[in-house]
Formats: C-alpha cells, structure tokens, sequence
C-alpha cells in the first residue's frame, strides 16, 4: 500500500518539503516510510499510533481539525515519527502527524503542555 499525502505546512527540518509518499511496509502492520517526493534520500519510520501505542491519547485541537477538514479527532489517523536504534526503538509523541485518511492531507503539530515525550521508547509487545 502507498498513498501521496500533503502536509499543509512543512514538517520541522524538512522545509520546503510538503509532498510525501507513505509506503507501507510489508509483513508489519502499522509501520509506515514517508519519503518527500523531490528528495527520496530522505527517509522516516512512522507508526499507527492506533497500532503500536493503544493508550496514546494527544488532544487535537478544533483548529487542527478544521485545516486538515476534519470534524472529530475520530475521523483521524496519528502516526508518531519511530527513530530504530541498535538497543531500542524510540517514538516522538510530543510532535505527531495528523492524517485525514479520505484526503491525504496531514500536519504535524506540536502537543505543548501535554505531556508526552519527544523521545519515548517503545514499548515491546
């Protein structure tokens, strides 16, 4: 599975970049690779929240909803940024992306005061 989304603004250290690619990732349900369409060197894991961290919670905004046209947070996905490392996995909840799943259009927001950790290691099944 590969869908083209749209971020409505650049994702942070990736300006200009707001044309993706998300590639699902054969045999491991949930885990995604974005590549910006201009640079396909570039590339970042990314995990269905819903998937992998169940009790994951962050509060979405009204205003977030509306720009990605969205009336409840419901009608969304969340996937969180998974950094793999020799030891450990870890995953950015302090900063997901916010996907209208019918449109492709997506945002990474940043969750202040709630929280979440930039750097959570993820937990093993």
């Amino acid at each position: 599975m590969s869908a083209a989304l749209t971020f409505t603004a650049p994702p942070p250290g990736l300006s200009p970049l707001t044309d993706f690619e998300l590639t699902a990732v054969e045999e491991a349900a949930g885990l995604y690779t974005l590549t910006p369409r201009e640079a396909s060197a570039i590339r970042l894991f990314l995990l269905d929240a819903a998937v992998y961290l169940p009790d994951y919670r962050p509060v979405v905004t009204d205003a977030q909803l509306q720009e990605l046209r969205l009336t409840e947070p419901a009608d969304c996905d969340v996937l969180v940024v998974a950094k793999p490392g020799d030891a450990k996995t870890t995953v950015n909840l302090m900063a997901p992306i916010i996907l209208n799943r019918s449109t492709g259009s997506c945002t990474q927001v940043i969750l202040d005061g709630q929280g979440w950790e930039l750097d959570a290691e993820l937990p093993l099944a």
